[in-house]
């Protein structure tokens, strides 16, 4: 079979200050016909460079391409200036971006802007252009594609965009297809319909893919060969069956390794730095261990409790119309324990987070009663409510946007502290941020810098060091750790069940990641269009399922070879 992409020795650096920094080492790899080709790696390891590369789309006042060649159809792309990259950029070769909605435009419809590629690069009147958008809607399994192609991103969904973007990427039937990340961040059961999607799309187009995620087991589904990068360099590249079954490289088994286990449940999951370092320790939680523990969790007085809550949004439609009610939350009853971690599973928009609001008060239900430790917090005076604030806290899916830009991380973290009076000096307070930040895994310097000095994993620390420090009783993460690479993620959460046993927090575990949460997660509840569809003790949901929809979440999670 022949080459169509091939990478030969490529090195590409990245200029600050006249300083230069290699960023991609020496990296060569090739790309057949009608072949799947995924590169794995954590944030920073150089895959979303080195496909920028393949664009053309490197920043052209900061980077450059310092020597090697990228032979596409025996034609090197280093070579080609900006005008002749323009014929080839999204007609031979089409790139699928990480996040939808900003690669979309928020002020054009969706069919005008798959429109605009059409017209870059076909000659079709304007029937012809709105009637092959359709049908390329119509191939991505878009919904009412005469709906989609009127509505503007912000209309649809998260997966119905990502489907919009395919069919921009697939729109001139290139050659070769680039995947970044295309599934981070989405529900495991939309995550299944793009690979689904996709497969079936290379199937029939006979396209060669080159998928870029930092998830091996997603990968697993997908690929015929690997290459894993790490610091800028290909470590190690194969079938995915060898990658799989027998890594060479120890980074490569930290990936593997990292992600939760559906089958068992360890103590700590391993990270890259305990694979780099040969200090792995594995340590399976049995089956007694968890009956021991659930027996003193549950013979308490309940922490809190929801008693049949519900959230109803209601649309007004104009003067002469009846408005619409929305149940965002319909009917919800559980109890949650000291000391437990109850995780709440089900895809975006079943009422998960809207719950999670409801019981931090930050949106108030329309019905029903909160009981936090047996008193109703339903309708809490402010005074009352500033004391509660201190009890119950939150950990944000995105740490970056939760913090204030112009605060240094010790002033973000001393803030609430003062408004809660906790500490009696700002030097006593400094003393405990200090503490705190290396309870976390930050060092001292980390006080007097700023969010945008730190990497996505270290913010999520100084998110979390900024909810303990108030010292909760109960903290909501709410998709704490989706965002996060593989790696980091395991070091989160193991740094969120350490500090449970060191503070006894109680912990309600908002994720559409299911294997997450079933490593985290004491009891498991499964919400489905607003409602409970299920609850219970999370091994025996796993290992036995009851209810459809739960079947099809757990069937949904990708599970490695």
């Amino acid at each position: 079979m022949t080459n169509l992409l091939e990478v030969n020795k490529l090195n590409i650096s990245f200029y600050k200050n006249n300083i230069e920094k290699q960023i991609i080492k020496n990296i060569s790899f090739q790309l057949q016909q009608n072949e799947i080709v995924a590169v794995v790696g954590e944030s920073g390891s150089g895959k979303s460079i080195s496909s920028l590369a393949l664009m053309g789309l490197l920043p052209k006042r900061i980077s450059k391409i310092t020597s090697g060649s990228i032979l596409f159809e025996d034609h090197d792309l280093v070579a080609l200036s900006e005008k002749e990259f323009q014929s080839v950029r999204g007609n031979e070769i089409a790139m699928i971006f990480q996040e939808p909605m900003s690669s979309l435009n928020p002020s054009m419809r969706c069919g005008k802007q798959v429109e605009e590629i059409l017209k870059q690069h076909c000659d079709l009147s304007r029937l012809e252009l709105k009637t092959e958008v359709l049908n390329l809607f119509d191939k991505v399994k878009l919904p009412n594609p005469k709906r989609i192609y009127d509505a503007y991103p912000h209309e649809i969904s998260g997966g119905q965009k990502q489907r919009v973007m395919i069919a921009m990427a697939i729109s001139c039937q290139p050659k070769l297809l680039i995947a970044d990340e295309p599934t981070t961040a989405l529900d495991v059961t939309v995550q299944k319909d793009i690979l689904e999607l996709l497969k079936s799309i290379q199937s029939d187009t006979k396209m060669s893919v080159l998928f870029i995620s930092h998830d091996l087991s997603l990968v697993s589904e997908l690929a015929n060969r690997v290459l894993v990068m790490y610091k800028g360099e290909i470590v190690e590249q194969g079938t995915t069956t060898a990658i799989f079954n027998a890594p060479k490289h120890n980074y490569t088994k930290a990936l593997i390794a990292a992600r939760p286990s559906t089958d068992f449940r360890l103590k700590q999951l391993p990270t890259i730095s305990d694979f780099m370092t040969n200090s792995v320790k594995t340590s399976i939680i049995s089956e007694a261990d968890r009956k021991l523990n659930h027996k003193s969790l549950y013979q308490q007085q309940p922490l809190l409790e929801i008693i049949d809550v519900e959230k109803t949004y209601i649309t007004n439609t104009g003067w002469f119309s009846k408005d619409l009610e929305f149940k965002a939350v319909n009917g919800v009853s559980f109890k949650v324990y000291p000391g437990e971690t109850i995780g709440l599973v089900g895809e975006s928009g079943c009422g998960k987070s809207t719950l999670g609001n409801a019981i931090l008060q930050l949106d108030k239900a329309t019905s029903g009663q909160i009981l936090y430790k047996g008193n109703n917090i339903v309708n809490l005076k402010r005074s009352e409510m500033r004391a509660l604030r201190k009890d119950i806290q939150i950990i944000f899916q995105d740490p970056f946007a939760s913090l204030n830009p112009r605060l240094t991380i010790g002033n973000a973290i001393i803030e609430p502290m003062q408004v809660h009076k906790i500490g009696t000096s700002n030097k006593q307070r400094k003393e405990s941020v200090l503490e705190l930040l290396e309870k976390v895994g930050l060092d001292a310097s980390a006080f007097d810098r700023y969010p945008h000095e730190f990497s996505g994993g270290q913010r999520q620390r100084v998110g979390i060091a900024r909810t303990i420090a108030l010292e909760p009783k109960l903290i909501v993460c709410d998709e704490s750790v989706s965002a996060l690479d593989i790696s980091v993620q395991a070091q989160v959460l193991n740094l969120l069940n350490t500090l449970k046993t060191q503070f006894g927090f109680t912990y309600i575990f908002i994720s559409h990641d299911l294997a997450v949460v079933k490593y985290m997660a004491d009891q498991l509840l499964v919400m489905n269009k607003g409602k409970i569809e299920e609850i219970g003790d999370a091994d025996h949901i796993y290992a036995s399922p009851k209810q459809e929809y739960t079947k099809k979440l757990i069937h949904a999670i990708p599970k490695g070879l």
